[in-house]
């Protein structure tokens, strides 16, 4: 079985190698961005299984990442990664259909078993 891509975005250098250790280490094959603008065209590029957001970026913010991709592709699993969770934030990104949250001071391992799931149940439903 092919290793799942996923395309990790965070501008945040050191949260975003550990994520990405993490996540390399449970099977995953990761690409990473560190903007907004550079997730979009990797996106593209990459075609990957899912894609977890860092909300604030520099160029353009996780939830304009997760608008524009959600204008293309309604399926694709996109989490939502941030330390500073509001109701609004979280709003929006619920009316653009993310598949999750995940909070940086949280067990991240707990949020990898979350991935996993959904992306098994991504892959029933993809045929």
């Amino acid at each position: 079985m092919a290793k799942k891509k996923i395309l990790l975005v965070d501008d945040e250098i050191d949260f975003l190698q550990l994520l990405k250790a993490r996540l390399e280490a449970n099977s995953y094959n990761v690409v990473t961005a560190m903007n907004g603008k550079e997730a979009l065209e990797k996106f593209k590029r990459e075609k990957p299984d899912a894609l977890i957001l860092d909300v604030m970026m520099p160029e353009i913010n996780g939830l304009e990442v997760l608008r524009e991709i959600r204008k293309d592709d309604q399926k694709i699993p996109i989490f939502i990664i941030t330390a500073f969770s509001n109701e609004e934030r979280f709003k929006a990104a619920n009316q653009f259909n993310a598949s999750g949250f995940i909070m940086k001071t949280s067990d991240l391992q707990a949020e990898i078993d979350n991935i996993n799931v959904t992306l098994g149940i991504a892959a029933k439903y993809k045929k």
